[in-house]
């Protein structure tokens, strides 16, 4: 059975339902046409007319009451059996009207007509053939035996019949291929919208839509979130103005976009939320809306702090190379004539003939030579900062030896607490750059905090969700260095890494920069969280194992 359910768009033949509607609204209209046209007695054949007429508009009520009830109250699809009692029915009604007003000579022979053409509608083209055979036998059968006899007209009408059912069956067959074959092609549609909003969904690049007139017209979950603002509240409203509040060059992208028609532009703008402000990447394009309306205007923009983030710490790494060569040098240079210069003074302190002013003189150039070597030792040190020995080692034993080291530390006082957790953490690294590395971070979060330092070390694996998008560490470690202390001022914070940039009294400001220079030798990464009154956390991230070029 074909035409089923709703109407495909686009399709001219109705629903098997709306042609039963039909059908049910015609037989009644004609049951009790013939049966008012008896009852005035206008071309009544028999006394019987009326008795007849009565029980075939009683029939026909109740059948259709029936059918009605099956086909639209209870919503059956109509079956095989359903139709064939259906035809049965109708052509008795019609065989029985066109006896009634004169068998051949009746001009509502043509109703047959119409009935084989519902049937070709409303069955397969087999049982259309079988209803149709049914219809011509029992009309040859009325007008063989119950008129006049067989005339050429007859053979005529059944011809007619038999062209009706096959011109019908073979349209309807047609345009219920091409239905069928529109609705795979709409379920096609469909089936690529659902995976394509599922795609924009779980996508965590936002994408906006606004028509020419900045009417919101599409946002995903991703563009909420970065742009921090919701969709459902917006959607067929003008969103222009809640982007100019959010993200100024994110609007003036859009706007310029939909005013002057570019197909694509790529800007970057800054988002302004209530809780932090961050750069995005923006991209906008126009799309071709309906027929004679303006292009809309797509977006996909994407969070690119991560990205600027780690571009900053490639440009710090690339700084602090530079200064290490520089310092290098410098300290060659400064450290031989310097060694000299402190030899002589302290002879000529040790002079018989020197008075006690000039021995004061020699022994203060003397302490001053010695503190200004160690500064050119550091510098050397923070020079050499390379990765010479890489084998397995265990970062939670080199921390704990660190500790250790630290605990030992003239600064660190009774009342400071080292704590260490994680467990057994394998890596691949330089063990004494390692050990440098968390010295250094524990022994500047005990000097910062002070003498009621609370400094919490931890090792482990990391996911790989925790770093920064594009920081590119396979099977990442990671090491987290935390304390209570005042915090770091936001000044000194951009500097943090930078050679001399110290928040210390007396400090000299290569411990970071060691620090900094000894994660990027082991391709890592190292980033600080620091709040005010908060403390700070240091946390840096290493491969677990060399990259097989490295090792090769």
């Amino acid at each position: 059975m074909r035409w089923l359910g709703v109407k495909s768009q686009g399709s001219t033949i109705p629903t098997a339902t709306e042609l039963l509607r039909l059908v049910y609204v015609g037989r009644m209209c004609l049951a009790i046409a013939i049966y008012v046209t008896a009852a005035l007695k206008i071309r009544v054949a028999a006394p019987l007319d009326i008795l007849v007429t009565s029980l075939l508009l009683v029939a026909a009520s109740c059948i259709t009451a029936a059918s009605y009830w099956h086909t639209h109250v209870r919503r059956r699809l109509p079956g095989p059996t359903f139709l064939y009692l259906q035809a049965l029915f109708d052509v008795v009604l019609i065989t029985t009207v066109v006896h009634m007003t004169g068998g051949a000579e009746s001009d509502l022979a043509s109703l047959y007509v119409i009935f084989i053409a519902v049937t070709a509608l409303l069955m397969p083209p087999a049982n259309a053939g079988l209803v149709t055979l049914f219809a011509g036998l029992v009309y040859f059968a009325d007008v063989f035996w119950g008129h006049a006899g067989v005339t050429a007209g007859i053979w005529i009408q059944l011809a007619v019949f038999i062209l009706v059912a096959v011109v019908t069956g073979y349209v309807a067959s047609r345009v219920n291929v091409m239905g069928a074959e529109r609705e795979a092609l709409a379920a096609e549609v469909r089936q690529v919208q659902l995976e394509a909003d599922d795609v924009l969904r779980n996508l965590r690049t936002g994408v906006i839509t606004v028509d020419a007139d900045g009417r919101l017209l599409y946002a995903n979950p991703a563009a909420e979130e970065i742009l921090g603002f919701r969709a459902r509240e917006w959607l067929g409203r003008s969103v222009m103005p809640e982007f100019a509040r959010l993200a100024p060059e994110f609007w003036a992208a859009v706007t310029s976009t939909a005013r002057r028609g570019v197909r694509l532009m790529r800007v970057e703008a800054t988002v302004h939320r209530p809780d932090r402000a961050f750069p995005i990447g923006v991209t906008t394009t126009t799309l071709d809306g309906p027929v004679g309306a303006r292009p809309r205007v797509s977006a996909i923009f994407t969070d690119i702090s991560d990205s600027k983030r780690l571009e900053e710490l490639h440009l710090r790494a690339e700084r602090l190379e530079a200064v290490a060569e520089l310092s290098s040098s410098l300290a060659h240079e400064i450290k031989n004539p310097l060694a000299s210069i402190r030899s002589s003074v302290e002879q000529l302190g040790r002079s018989s003939r020197a008075n006690p002013d000039e021995k004061f003189l020699a022994n203060l150039i003397v302490r001053e030579s010695d503190r200004l070597s160690r500064l050119l030792s550091e510098f050397l040190d923070f020079s050499r900062v390379r990765v010479t020995e890489c084998r397995p080692v265990d970062l939670h034993r080199v921390a704990e030896a660190a500790i250790r080291l630290v605990r030992q530390h003239p600064e660190c006082s009774a009342g400071v607490r080292i704590s260490l957790e994680g467990t057994a953490t394998p890596m691949e690294g330089d063990e004494d750059l390692l050990h440098r590395v968390v010295t250094n971070l524990v022994l500047n979060a005990v000097q910062a905090a002070g003498s009621g330092a609370h400094v919490v070390v931890r090792t482990g694996r990391a996911a790989a969700n925790d770093l920064p998008g594009g920081a590119g560490i396979d099977n990442p470690v990671s090491l987290r260095v935390s304390d209570n202390g005042p915090g770091i001022p936001d000044e000194l914070q951009r500097r943090l890494f930078e050679p001399f940039a110290t928040g210390r009294v007396g400090g000299t400001g290569l411990g970071l920069a060691i620090v900094q220079r000894a994660v990027e030798a082991h391709r890592g990464l190292v980033l600080v969280d620091s709040q005010a009154g908060r403390g700070t956390t240091f946390t840096i991230y290493f491969p677990a194992a060399r990259r097989k070029e490295e090792a090769a």
